[in-house]
């Protein structure tokens, strides 16, 4: 959803001949309310990391800083550093997608370092909120920024019994800032949808919901009852929109997200389920979800230089929508299997040689 709101912005798909499916009003809101995909993004994050933590080292109690910073740098940094080695280069050379402007001027050359560095230390939300929309490409990584912040104090919050009543306790003070923040914020959207305490909070719910997932195990009769309530509430919110409702919106579309994850957790002794084709896609789609994040972003900004929305016509829109899906499905696929993955498990056993196997790369 978050891909298809980028194309939209940028393609008007609202205006395409999806529109002869689907009733042009309900078409718009569930293209244009894609920032709450960012959202479930975040819980699902939060809960995996967790989890996989608490697999990894036997219990939150046990968890190794070192090993815990070591995985996240293995696994955020090569592919980050490969998309910015495009993006700034692209930037440089005046390609209007990847240049800084603000205000209809080009901002000098050297403001990409500050950009950089916004990025690289995880504030460039903060930039943004000082600067506004200044570079296409490179604005999307606020998520990033916000989801990084947040894990530099995880470790530090639940080493020990007596520090994981910590985690728990910041997660609550997070559940409660986040809709106080985007009330206060409303009027500004950088703000409201970007800010740290604007998106804590659903991370933090995807924490919570890993720590208290046992003592709510359903049974294979309830799951599916869970689910479809779920996925019912989500839909609702998501066509009731993000304007007007940016204080407690997102914290259902949160909650929403934690009762899939609680529905979807299969008991010990429960089997796995028959993956169909759109399961094993979905599937698939999580496990690139991070290159898919960096990438498509240059594929559609490639795109857009080159065939402008002026130039595009509404009956075209739909095979160039594919074409978009199908090249950054591809690229991701290419840096995955050549670039992220195996660097990721080159630095995982240098720097974390005491980890244990058999646990997922995503942590």
């Amino acid at each position: 959803m978050v891909m298809l709101l980028h194309f939209t912005l940028a393609y008007r798909l609202g205006d395409s001949p999806l529109t002869r499916i689907l009733p042009g009003p309900w078409l718009r809101a569930a293209l244009l309310n894609g920032n709450y995909g960012v959202t479930m993004f975040f819980v699902v994050s939060g809960y995996l990391i967790t989890s996989i933590s608490m697999e990894r080292y036997g219990g939150l109690d046990h968890l190794s800083a070192r090993g815990f910073y070591a995985f996240r740098f293995a696994r955020i940094l090569p592919p980050l550093l490969l998309a910015l080695t495009i993006i700034v280069p692209l930037g440089l050379l005046g390609r209007p997608s990847f240049r800084n402007a603000a205000q209809g001027a080009v901002l000098p050359r050297a403001f990409f370092l500050t950009v950089l560095l916004s990025i690289l230390t995880f504030w460039h939300n903060l930039l943004m909120a000082a600067r506004g929309y200044f570079n296409y490409a490179l604005n999307i990584y606020w998520s990033l920024s916000v989801e990084e912040a947040f894990y530099l104090a995880f470790p530090l919050l639940c080493v020990g019994r007596k520090r994981q009543r910590l985690l728990i306790a910041g997660c609550l003070l997070a559940l409660g800032a986040g809709p106080i923040y985007r009330q206060v914020h409303r009027g500004d959207e950088i703000r409201f949808m970007y800010g740290y305490l604007a998106c804590f909070d659903a991370i933090a719910l995807g924490c919570l919901t890993a720590l208290l997932a046992g003592r709510f195990d359903l049974d294979a009769l309830r799951r599916p009852w869970v689910q479809a309530a779920a996925a019912l509430g989500l839909a609702c919110t998501w066509l009731w929109g993000i304007e007007g409702h940016e204080a407690f919106g997102f914290s259902l579309v949160a909650l929403g997200t934690a009762l899939l994850l609680v529905g979807a957790r299969r008991r010990g002794g429960d089997p796995e389920p028959p993956a169909r084709f759109p399961a094993r896609l979905l599937r698939w789609l999580g496990g690139h979800s991070y290159e898919l994040y960096l990438f498509h972003i240059i594929v559609l900004g490639l795109m857009k230089d080159l065939v402008p929305r002026t130039a595009l016509s509404s009956g075209y829109k739909l095979p160039w929508l594919l074409l978009y899906l199908a090249l950054s499905a591809g690229l991701a696929a290419l840096v995955a299997a050549r670039f992220s993955e195996p660097l990721n498990a080159i630095l995982r056993r240098r720097l974390a040689p005491q980890a244990r196997p058999g646990i997922p790369a995503a942590g």
